[in-house]
């Protein structure tokens, strides 16, 4: 084992084979028979001696600050080596430019493997997701602009009503297309910070096992969080008359703010199941550790990620739906007149496009960042940097696992 210069593995003696001549020691005075020391009685007052500031003709020139001892670390020399980087990120705390370059980098370097997942469920999902609104989801019901006050409420309540049921296929879809690109990309993100690529039937071997639990906590944090909310703001609903409504707002407002709270606590839950095999509560649990004392930090990379994630999107496919509406004539005369809209195929096909290229983009994105901050702050809480860089076979950090050690 040759080691950088400068840096010493954990835990490790000078490598085999090495007596370390080639690090600067101070020499032993003595005689060249290898006596004791014989000092000369005639020494120099101590403090009065200084380097000559001209080079002598035939003697070697002074060191100079900096080299040799003198001096601060030089680099190649005594400084601190770079972290290893093995995979995508470096094995050491990350920085959140770090932690979004590590998820671009992984759809960069694996993008075979990272699209054909994306790709392939994203089409599905929005192949279902048209076939959903074009023959499940029911019609819009009509707004009559001179119906009386309480006729309007009765038409509103009407409206929300049918959206709110042409909304549940799609958030089920979202959902399970949500999970299982979830369960692949983080079997890959976990291989890609080794430097290890996977291929999808063998991420789908790792990852079948614990589908099933990852869809009771990916239902769980939902349904968690609208019983929050509606316990929230049960005093204002059963209170009604007397409030004017004002204390349903306050309640939704602090359940809001509690499931805020709850979902970034719980953000880690996901990888903790993955790549920890625990089950649900024990992963909701684990993710609470890790996240404690770094709640912030965590909020507001995940903040800043999903707005992101939302700029492209918006990007992506705003051009697509401008695109549909025009080229579906009726569907934009509907939209014009203030008439519930009737979008054909065309409009449905050309949004679904849109839909797939940003699903192809947004996913990888989103479970990359939350799988390297699991492993952010495993390294910062258990130094798992140490076992990353055993697990990606790097020197001097002891053989991989599976592996014995040989010699002593």
């Amino acid at each position: 084992m040759n080691d950088t210069p400068g840096w010493t593995s954990p835990g490790s003696a000078p490598s085999d084979g090495q007596d370390g001549t080639g690090v600067p020691r101070p020499a032993t005075p003595g005689d060249a028979n290898g006596s004791a020391p014989q000092w000369s009685k005639d020494q120099p007052p101590a403090g009065q001696w200084s380097p000559p500031t001209a080079p002598v003709p035939g003697q070697a020139p002074a060191p100079q600050p900096g080299q040799g001892w003198g001096g601060p670390p030089q680099p190649g020399n005594w400084g601190k080596p770079p972290a290893a980087k093995p995979g995508v990120i470096p094995l050491r705390p990350l920085g959140m430019g770090e932690i979004l370059d590590g998820a671009v980098s992984t759809m960069r370097t694996y993008w075979r493997t990272v699209l054909t997942i994306t790709v392939t469920v994203a089409v599905i999902s929005q192949v279902a997701d048209i076939l959903v609104q074009r023959f499940l989801v029911p019609t819009p019901p009509e707004i009559d602009p001179n119906a009386s006050p309480d006729e309007a409420m009765a038409q509103l309540g009407d409206s929300l009503q049918t959206s709110l049921i042409s909304s549940i296929p799609a958030i089920l879809i979202l959902l399970m297309a949500t999970l299982v690109s979830a369960a692949l990309l983080t079997v890959v993100i976990s291989r890609a910070v080794l430097g290890r690529p996977v291929t999808i039937s063998a991420a789908w071997q790792e990852a079948r096992p614990r589908l099933l639990r990852l869809l009771g906590l990916t239902l769980l944090l939902p349904v968690m969080s609208a019983a929050i909310v509606f316990v929230a703001m049960l005093p204002g609903i059963l209170l009604g008359e007397v409030t004017d409504g004002a204390l349903i707002v306050l309640g939704a407002i602090a359940g809001v703010v509690v499931v805020i709270w709850l979902m970034i606590r719980f953000s880690l839950a996901s990888p903790a199941l993955m790549l920890e095999r625990q089950g649900v509560i024990q992963s909701m649990k684990r993710s609470a550790r890790l996240v404690q004392g770094a709640w912030w930090r965590i909020f507001g990379i995940t903040l800043l990620t999903q707005l992101l994630l939302f700029i492209v999107g918006m990007i992506i496919t705003v051009p697509f739906a401008i695109l549909a509406i025009a080229v579906d004539g009726e569907g934009f005369s509907g939209l014009v007149s203030g008439d519930s809209p009737e979008f054909g195929w065309s409009f449905l096909i050309i949004t679904g496009i849109g839909g797939v290229i940003t699903s192809a983009i947004t996913y990888p994105i989103s479970a990359g960042v939350t799988v390297l901050l699991y492993v952010d702050q495993r390294i910062r809480r258990e130094a798992l940097d140490l076992e990353l860089a055993r697990a990606a076979g790097l020197p001097g950090y002891g053989p991989a696992p599976g592996e014995h050690a040989t010699g002593s």
